[in-house]
C-alpha cells in the first residue's frame, strides 16, 4: 500500500499521465453516446460544484463537457485536493459546520463506512432517487455506503478487482509456465499457492531477481478477499484475533523470510526504479496499475508483462459520489451524480482512464467487454477483471481499516523485510503504532 493513502489516492495524483499510458494499450469498442435529457434544457441556471480528492478523471475524460452539451442551464465546477488526508478531514469539518460543502462530494471507500455510521444525516438518500438504478452496480459495492438501516449514502465510482501481473521472460527462465491460463491455475483458489509459485521460482530465479515486489502485497491481495478482516458484523475491531489478518500476515512472514521479496515499498522511487530493471517478476495488481506498470517498466517490458487472475477475488480501492444534505442544489446534484456513475460513463472513464467500473452493467459494453492490453500482451483486461469484481466479498468496512492496514504495511511489514526484525516483533511495533493512532 501505499504510504499515505489507499490505492485510490495514490493512482489519482498520477492519473493524468497513465490514462495515456493505459488508454494507448487498450484495443475496444465505444459505448453509445448518451441522448439529451430534455428536462435539463431550458431550467434555471445553476452551477454545480464536485469536490473530489486527486483526479477522478471526468473532466480529463470529457464527460463534464458532455453531460454540459446535454442540459445547456447546468455548469460543472470541479474543486480537488490533492491528497485524501487532506480533502477528508476537511470534508468532516464542513459536516459537522453544516457549512461550505460541495453540491457533490467524493468519498474514499476506507472513509465510507464512518460516514454512514456517525453522519448519515448528512447526506441524501440516493438509494430512494429515481435516477440511480441499484440494480446497475455490483451488489457488494451499493452495500459499502449502505447504513444499518437502510439508507444509501454514496453511489459508487470505481472499483479496484485484483489480479497479477507477472513478467513472462522471468518466469520462463525459473521454469514456471508462461501462458496467462496457467498460471492462473498454479495459485487458483488459494493465496498461499502464489507463495508456493514465489518459492519455485527462487529455486531458478533468474540472478539479482525476486518472485514478488514486497511483502506488503500479498498481504493486501489476501486479507481483501475475505469479508470480515479488521471488524466484524457487530462493529468491534477485531484485527488482533483475525483469521484473515492472522493468515494474510503469516503469508508475508513466509514470503519475506524466503528472501522471495525485493524488499520495496509500493509507489516509493525504488518501486519504480525496480520496474525499470526487472527487478522483480509478479506484482498484485488491480487494473488503475496497469497504466503505472507500463509507465515506469518502459518500453524494455512490452509484451514481457502479462496478467492472470489473482488466487481469489479481492478488491483494492474505490470511491464514492455523495450529495450532501446541506448542498445548495440537491435536486441537480443528485441527477449529475447518477449520470457519471452510470454505466455508459463508467465505461468511457475506463477507456479513458483506466477506472475500472462499479457498475457491473458496463461489462457488457463493448469499451469494457472488449477491452485488452497490448503492453501485456493483448491480455483480455475487460474480462479478467470484470470476473473478479463479480465474485468479491461484501466486506465488513470499519472506521480505522485506512490505518490498520497501511501500519502493517508500512511499519509491520517493512520492519521485518528491510531492517531484519522478527515477525513477532514487526507485529508488536504495527500493533504498537495502530493503538496509537486509535487512541489519538
Amino acid at each position: 500500500m501505499h504510504s499515505s493513502r489507499t490505492r485510490t489516492s495514490s493512482f489519482r495524483l498520477a492519473a493524468i499521465g497513465l490514462a495515456a499510458a493505459l488508454g494507448a494499450g487498450l484495443l475496444a469498442g465505444c459505448s453509445s453516446d448518451s441522448e439529451p435529457d430534455s428536462a435539463g434544457g431550458d431550467g434555471e441556471k445553476v452551477e454545480l460544484s464536485i469536490g473530489v480528492f486527486g483526479v477522478f478523471g471526468y473532466k480529463q475524460a470529457g464527460l463534464y463537457d458532455e453531460y454540459e452539451k446535454l442540459h445547456p442551464n447546468v455548469t460543472i465546477k470541479e474543486n480537488s485536493t490533492e491528497r485524501n488526508e487532506d480533502y477528508y478531514p476537511a470534508l468532516l469539518n464542513h459536516l459537522s459546520a453544516n457549512s461550505g460543502l460541495q453540491d457533490i462530494q467524493a468519498v474514499e471507500v476506507a472513509n465510507i463506512n464512518e460516514l454512514a455510521g456517525i453522519q448519515a444525516d448528512k447526506f441524501v438518500d440516493l438509494g430512494k432517487e429515481s435516477g440511480v438504478k441499484k440494480d446497475s452496480y455490483l451488489p457488494w459495492k451499493w452495500d459499502q455506503a449502505k447504513t444499518e438501516d437502510g439508507k444509501v449514502i454514496g453511489v459508487g465510482t470505481d472499483i479496484g478487482p485484483m489480479g497479477v501481473c507477472y513478467r513472462k521472460d522471468l518466469f520462463k527462465k525459473a521454469g514456471l509456465p508462461t501462458e496467462r491460463e496457467e498460471v492462473g491455475k498454479l495459485w487458483a483458489g488459494d493465496w498461499s499457492k502464489y507463495v508456493d509459485a514465489g518459492e519455485t521460482y527462487m529455486k531458478k530465479a533468474p540472478k539479482g531477481t525476486h518472485f514478488m515486489d514486497g511483502a506488503a502485497g500479498v498481504y493486501n491481495g489476501s486479507v481483501s478477499s475475505y469479508a470480515e478482516k479488521n471488524y466484524d458484523k457487530s462493529g468491534e475491531l477485531i484485527y488482533k484475533k483475525s483469521p484473515a489478518v492472522k493468515t494474510s500476515w503469516d503469508l508475508a512472514m513466509r514470503a519475506a523470510e524466503a528472501g522471495m521479496t525485493a524488499k520495496l515499498k509500493q509507489f516509493d522511487t525504488e518501486w519504480d526504479q525496480a520496474y525499470a530493471n526487472g527487478d522483480f517478476a509478479s506484482v498484485v495488481c488491480p487494473p488503475w496499475m496497469l497504466g503505472y506498470i507500463k509507465e515506469k517498466a518502459g518500453k524494455k517490458g512490452a509484451n514481457q508483462w502479462d496478467v492472470a487472475a489473482a488466487p481469489k477475488p479481492a478488491n483494492w480501492g474505490g470511491s464514492f459520489l455523495t450529495v450532501p444534505e446541506a448542498g445548495p442544489h440537491k435536486e441537480e446534484a443528485v441527477k449529475l451524480a447518477a449520470w457519471l456513475t452510470a454505466p455508459e460513463q463508467q465505461a468511457k472513464l475506463f477507456e479513458k482512464q483506466a477506472s475500472f467500473p462499479s457498475a457491473q452493467a458496463a461489462y457488457e459494453l463493448p469499451a469494457v467487454k472488449n477491452a485488452k492490453h497490448e503492453y501485456f500482451g493483448g491480455a483480455p483486461i475487460g474480462q479478467i477483471f470484470a470476473d473478479a469484481a463479480k465474485d468479491i466479498p461484501t466486506a465488513i468496512l470499519g472506521p480505522k481499516d485506512q490505518v490498520i492496514g497501511e501500519t502493517l504495511a508500512n511499519v509491520g511489514i517493512l520492519q521485518v523485510e528491510q531492517q531484519g526484525k522478527s515477525p513477532d516483533d514487526g507485529w508488536k511495533a504495527a500493533v504498537k503504532a495502530i493503538d496509537n493512532a486509535i487512541d489519538e
